[in-house]
């Protein structure tokens, strides 16, 4: 089946897909009609109501996605003026491939190249053409890859594959507004349901098909090697950018801080790391996809390319960034752009990296310091009260709610990799020693002149009470002073955390309530009595809030104030929480309450976890 047969057949199943719905919108009338023709009763009422409100959730779903467009354009618009050379070289292939130059061409933070067309009349009129190319393709590709990708997305308009972008656009938007509007129990969404997945099947098959006509486009305008090698360097990339964010960008962003070159920071990792990457080109592609997925697996694209007739090309492996000279200037343009740092405090890698680890360190810090608070009777705490617990003889007791599974003595001894943390923030607070930013390895400790330092042997000292005191004079000879670490949250905060569950109208000491699990903590958000839709209740709280956002409105109790857990009946699950103070909260759950995933078998998780911890 041709490519342009398959798309006639995507838009006609379109248009189905809103014939579907008025379909459905007579039937109801017609139910209704027959309903109150015959009887008027309460019984009448009701179901008039359930069938209104059923058909209801699929009509606002169509009328949105009718009146839905597709969005201002993304990223940084690349001028002629700004880009001589990209503009050239792309105007170049366009003629190769036999199809008009794109209007714009934007500058994008995504390892992706894309093409869209505003045409209209259902593709029959042409519109501005737009070609938005990644960032992180410029800073790594060569030209010869680099062209492989724009030819094969200006293969995408000679193919006319853009002519109906926006009916596509259309499609996925009635699918996604009317099927996210239809409860489970909803009939009227089951049909809309089968019918979005077949819808979801031709399309999907279409795309796949054109991303192969578009390849085509590629070998024989840049060349079968060019092709393949930008087919083969796109997971290495792909696997860079999303690590360069995992390790060195999400931890501080997430704490309040942001890096001053987010786009230069990729450029310089990528240089840095040659031996990781050097190892993730030598894998094989991927040869499996599934029929839901929009693109054909790498190592069946690679197979089609080698395939095709042999066309001859000089090779230009100059980088990239040579088709956009400025690319630092045009990065941080990018950054002005598309991204909101919001409050956070902007610095420069260096300091951002240190910022970030001292952060995390002091984070995990102040649990200690919470615990060692409550059991010494004060306020606040800091590493020279834990210092005079272990003088004391105390530290085993503090060590054991760390380390369940040990007796006391153990868990004393094993304490000593917490105390190195501690000593470590006590270090780098008192100027001592800081922490070295590295593209090509992790961060180090090092002391002002730049040797690397470990506190690991005086760490062990200090959890001993007949050594803790040379622990204190060796830590005071080289600067560090035991006052410069406290606590700095003393009242336990959702900050960083994540969602590990989430029940709707669960009763929590005998109130409606929304259990939200996170990894640090219970949050109780009031829910409406008796209230329906509770899966989607839950699922836009989470997507609308972050959970230290709600953790401030809502009651957070943190896993570390619980003594205890009691589960008092299994299904539906019942349980009593013991918190420090001896106050308790009970939470029972609902034969009819709705969850996102297992989140049942979680909470069951959790309250054993903290009975095991509290033994």
């Amino acid at each position: 089946m041709s490519t342009a047969l398959r798309a006639a057949i995507s838009v006609a199943m379109l248009v189905g897909f809103y014939l579907l719905g008025l379909l459905q919108l007579a039937l109801v009338g017609w139910l209704l009609y027959e309903i109150w023709t015959h009887t008027q009763s309460a019984g009448a009422a009701k179901a008039s109501w359930l069938l209104l409100a059923a058909v209801g959730a699929v009509v606002v779903g169509l009328w949105k996605a009718i009146r839905a467009q597709p969005g201002e354009p993304e990223g940084l618009l690349l001028t002629p003026e700004q880009a001589p050379d990209l503009w050239r070289t792309v105007r170049e292939l366009a003629q190769e491939a036999g199809t008009r130059a794109p209007d714009e061409i934007r500058l994008v933070p995504e390892v992706n190249a894309a093409v869209s067309e505003d045409a209209k009349a259902l593709g029959l009129i042409a519109g501005t053409r737009r070609l938005y190319i990644g960032m992180p393709l410029l800073q790594t590709f060569t030209v010869d890859q680099m062209r492989s990708v724009l030819a094969h997305e200006l293969g995408h308009y000679s193919g006319s594959h853009t002519r109906l972008s926006a009916v596509a656009y259309r499609g996925r938007a009635a699918l996604h507004e009317t099927l996210s509007r239809v409860g489970k129990w909803n009939v009227f969404g089951w049909v809309f349901k089968g019918y979005g997945r077949l819808y979801l099947l031709v399309s999907n098959a279409v795309t796949r098909r054109q991303e192969l006509e578009a390849d085509q486009v590629s070998v024989r305008v840049a060349g079968v090697d060019a092709a393949v090698g930008s087919m083969r360097e796109l997971p290495v990339v792909a696997a860079a950018w999303n690590f360069y964010f995992g390790r060195y960008v999400s931890n501080g962003w997430e704490l309040g801080y942001a890096p001053d070159d987010i786009f230069g920071g990729f450029g310089q990792l990528y240089t840095a790391r040659t031996e990781e990457l050097a190892r993730l080109r030598d894998e094989e592609p991927d040869h499996e996809t599934s029929r839901w997925d929009t693109h054909p697996a790498i190592g069946v694209r690679i197979a089609a390319m080698r395939a095709l007739p042999p066309v001859q090309h000089a090779p230009d492996r100059r980088p990239a960034s040579t088709l956009l000279p400025h690319l630092g200037g045009a990065g941080l343009a990018l950054q002005a752009a598309v991204v909101d740092f919001g409050d956070r405090t902007v610095l420069p890698w260096d300091d951002f990296t240190a910022a970030s680890i001292t952060a995390i360190q002091q984070r995990r810090a102040d649990r200690v310091f919470r615990s060692a608070a409550r059991r010494l009777g004060v306020q606040e705490a800091g590493l020279a009260e834990i210092f005079g617990l272990v003088s004391s003889g105390g530290l085993g007791e503090l060590a054991a709610e760390f380390f369940p599974d040990a007796t006391r003595k153990e868990a004393a001894v094993a304490f000593a990799d917490p105390m190195d943390d501690l000593i470590t923030l006590a270090a780098v607070r008192s100027g001592a020693a800081r922490w070295q930013h590295s593209w090509s390895a992790p961060a180090r400790l090092v002391d002002p002149y730049g040797q690397p330092v470990d506190y690991a042997e005086i760490a062990k000292l200090a959890v001993d009470p007949s050594t803790v005191d040379e622990a204190r004079h060796r830590l005071a000879a080289i600067g560090i002073h035991l006052e410069a670490a406290r606590v700095v949250e003393a009242k336990a905060t959702a900050s960083g955390s994540d969602v590990i569950g989430a029940m709707a109208n669960v009763r929590v000491d005998d109130q409606e309530t929304d259990l939200i699990l996170l990894d640090r903590g219970f949050l109780f958000v009031p829910a409406p009595k008796g209230g329906n839709e509770g899966e989607k209740r839950l699922k836009d709280l989470l997507s609308n809030n972050d959970p230290a956002t709600l953790a401030h409105h809502y009651r957070f109790v943190p896993y570390e104030e619980v003594t205890g857990a009691r589960i008092t009946k299994a299904v539906p699950i019942n349980a009593e929480l013991d918190l420090h103070g001896g106050a308790t909260v009970s939470i029972k759950e609902r034969w009819s309450g709705e969850q996102l995933g297992k989140s049942r078998d979680t909470l069951e998780a959790v309250l054993k976890r903290i009975n095991e911890r509290a033994e």
